[in-house]
């Protein structure tokens, strides 16, 4: 049976992609991407000759049928997001149900992951932690999330777009209490790699004097009683 290999790739330094990486993107026939333009860059920097396809948000039910034709045909195919690990706040998790189903193989290749890279540099606790995903922008949903992060018993990981992380945190010092130690990775493994700690408080007052740029990662200490 054909595989679909689930390739971890950079979060910023080319440099990071694994050689297990490199060379299963220059095995694969086909190169699925959420933005083809992005991993581009990537198969030229590891000299892979297969043709890219587009598979994002919006046409990834679209592409199954093909998917699995190629893979019924012998093809083995490779996942990849914009940086880090597929599926991870990325498309990809219905098209990896329906190779399943069709009795292919699905294989991960580990790598970078923004969210493991921003927990271990936090110096937060980190014995145990939960991540979810991009906050709701409004409503009853961003209610509950912020809720669970205030009651939380587990280091919590957010991502986060930089126009609205200050925003965030300031929602988060109202739920959570501006004492809440919370640290925010930014630009991870890029040139302007940057890391800020303190409390709540403390960090979205140093955002709103500097407005951040680039990936924003947010971690957030448990409550009292983690």
């Amino acid at each position: 049976m054909a595989t679909l290999y689930l390739v971890s790739t950079p979060i910023g330094n080319l440099a990071d992609v694994s050689p297990r990486a490199e060379q299963t993107l220059r095995s694969v026939h086909r190169i699925l991407a959420e933005d083809t333009r992005r991993s581009r860059v990537l198969a030229d920097h590891v000299g892979a000759k297969a043709p890219l396809v587009s598979l994002h948000a919006h046409n990834e039910r679209a592409r199954i049928e093909s998917v699995l034709a190629w893979l019924g045909a012998g093809e083995d195919l490779a996942l990849v997001s914009d940086a880090g690990t597929p599926l991870v706040s990325d498309p990809g998790a219905t098209l990896v149900e329906a190779v399943h189903e069709a009795g292919h193989t699905v294989v991960p290749i580990p790598g970078p992951s923004a969210v493991l890279a921003a927990l271990v540099a936090s110096g937060l606790a980190m014995g145990r932690f939960i991540f979810l995903g991009f906050p709701e922008r409004k409503g009853k949903a961003r209610q509950a999330l912020l809720e669970r992060v205030a009651s939380s018993t587990e280091t919590v990981v957010l991502f986060e777009s930089p126009q609205r992380t200050v925003r965030l945190l300031e929602d988060l010092a109202k739920e959570c209490g501006p004492e809440r130690a919370v640290a925010v990775a930014r630009e991870l493994t890029k040139v302007h790699e940057e890391l800020q700690r303190g409390t709540l408080a403390e960090v979205a007052s140093h955002y709103r004097a500097h407005p951040p740029r680039g990936e924003v990662t947010v971690v957030v200490a448990p409550g009292a009683s983690g």
